[in-house]
């Protein structure tokens, strides 16, 4: 991962290839932002620069520019500018996403290079945090499998900040360190191929990165899933050569008053089953396992933070294939905890696994409880391939909600309307695992609340659209896996240091058995 530092030099001394500055358009044309390399710094040259060079500032673009007098550097490109937009702020109003994505966008374009310092406006300690984790974020790359690599992240960025900001910008920096690295375990795991990534190399990827970092994990084998009655994540596994897993892992602080509990959809490759997909849906099924990924990074992400706060993630491992064994339309399954689903559509496996991973992380009675999949097509239909739903508790989904934006993710609060539930009954048993086609991302909440506790408050987000980029790489954005969900657990779980609330300590009336009692 790239090195990230902190300078309070003038900008003109800094010893990197290249200077990134931000564009702001304005009436009068695109002008440098206000930052550690104004026109101030080097005579008016940047405003000239830009101008000739046919800058305007909009969010995305980059510009390479030749040094200004004054710098360093003699020869060659120095100035990199990229785009703000019509003022260094996004449609929320504080800025720090249009400065994660310009600070992203740098860095993936700057690749190759050994050094870089970036002057965009950051002027407080929540800018700076953008600015860094942006960087980290752009500089992402997945080359696990290329023969050929392609140009290395930038080696060495140094972000320049003003001398008072120093202290607040080295802590800024420290744990947009650390947020960044969790979010890149998450897109290196959803662009894991699943010849490589199944349910038991998941799982004992989670067992190394407890060991790593301290939080305690234990595993559910197939045979002790069966044991203690998990018909849902057996049910979609049996399918498979590759048996199913769930797994459980908790960062506990001594400190802590709260608990909360993620539960991750984990499919680590998804075909459908029996109700197979169609040509052109199957190529990107190794993303189904994001939203547990996502679960994985955030706990570890609590943990390295030490936030005073109990976090426990339930990951729901299995591959949903077609066999003589699989699961059939029409099949009953018995869940965890006793109740039974009428399975009318194989392809609604998500569901399934999580059903059973949501009774379970109930035992423990948490404060709340956040389950995160890419659940439904419905979904990513209705939102597009940027922003993700959240529905369930009203007063959690607004905290889930300010957290996504304090993180800089994308979200929109949708309902659960009573009037589906219905399509949901079954003649055959306590409840279908399909109802109603219009509104099917919301038909699938509904039944996901069915396993819920009343009085424990849940949020369920569907992470469809924005857990894999299809397309080409944006911003801090890259292609494939984007760790989508990851910065909006870590933000929840932060704010719950300062929620008021009764304290609960974790509970192992239910424990699960240690890895090495298997």
């Amino acid at each position: 991962m790239t090195t990230l530092t902190v300078s309070t030099a003038p900008a003109a001394s800094v010893p990197a290839e290249w200077l990134v500055i931000g564009v702001i358009q304005t009436p009068d044309g695109p002008r440098p932002a206000a930052g550690a390399a104004t026109d101030a710094t080097f005579g008016g040259e940047p405003t000239a620069l830009l101008g000739a060079f046919g800058a305007t500032g909009a969010p995305g673009e980059t510009l390479r520019l030749p040094a200004p007098a004054g710098t360093r550097q003699s020869t060659g490109p120095l100035i990199l500018a990229v785009g703000l937009g019509p003022a260094p702020c996004d449609r929320h109003g504080d800025g720090t996403e249009a400065l994660r994505r310009a600070a992203g966008e740098a860095a993936r374009t700057l690749a190759g290079a050994d050094r870089i310092a970036l002057a965009l406006p950051a002027r407080t300690g929540e800018a700076v945090a953008a600015v860094a984790l942006g960087t980290l974020l752009g500089a992402y790359a997945f080359t696990a499998y290329r023969t050929a690599r392609p140009a290395p992240p930038v080696r060495e960025a140094t972000l320049l900040v003003d001398g008072v900001l120093r202290t607040v910008a080295e802590a800024a920096v420290g744990r947009a360190r650390v947020v960044a690295q969790e979010v890149n375990r998450a897109r290196d795991l959803v662009n894991t191929p699943a010849n490589d990534l199944y349910p038991e190399s998941f799982a004992t990827t989670v067992v190394a990165a407890g060991q790593e970092h301290g939080p305690d994990v234990r595993v559910l084998d197939e045979h002790a899933l069966a044991a203690g009655g998990h018909g849902g994540i057996l049910g979609v596994g049996q399918g498979s050569v590759r048996p199913p897993r769930l797994v459980r892992i908790a960062h506990v602080h001594p400190r802590a008053t709260t608990t909360l509990a993620f539960v991750g959809k984990g499919i680590t490759y998804d075909s459908g089953g029996i109700s197979l997909k169609p040509v052109g849906s199957n190529e990107i099924m190794k993303r189904d396992m994001s939203g547990a990924a996502a679960v994985l990074a955030a706990v570890l992400a609590a943990a390295r933070l030490d936030l005073a706060v109990n976090v426990t993630g339930w990951l729901a491992l299995a591959e949903n294939m077609p066999s003589g064994s699989a699961l059939r339309p029409g099949d009953v399954l018995r869940m965890y905890g006793g109740r039974t689903v009428e399975v009318l559509n194989t392809d609604a496996e998500g569901r399934l696994v999580l059903a059973d991973a949501l009774v379970r992380a109930a035992e423990e009675q948490p404060d709340a409880i956040v389950d995160v999949a890419t659940l439904t097509a419905a979904t990513r239909f209705g939102l597009g391939d940027h922003v993700f739903a959240v529905m369930g508790d009203d007063v959690l989904r607004e905290r889930v909600l300010a957290a996504a934006r304090k993180a800089g993710e994308r979200a929109w609060p949708m309902p659960l309307p009573e009037e589906l539930r219905s399509s949901l009954d079954s003649r055959v048993a306590d409840i279908a695992d399909h109802g109603a086609r219009m509104g099917g991302g919301l038909v699938a909440g509904l039944f996901l609340r069915e396993f819920v506790p009343a009085g424990i408050p849940w949020v369920h987000l569907d992470i469809a659209g924005p857990a894999f980029n299809e397309g080409r790489p944006h911003g801090h954005t890259p292609s494939g896996g984007t760790g989508c969900a990851v910065r909006t657990l870590v933000e929840l779980a932060a704010d719950a240091v300062n929620a008021e609330g009764p304290a609960r300590p974790l509970s192992h009336t239910t424990p699960l058995p240690r890895t090495e009692d298997r």
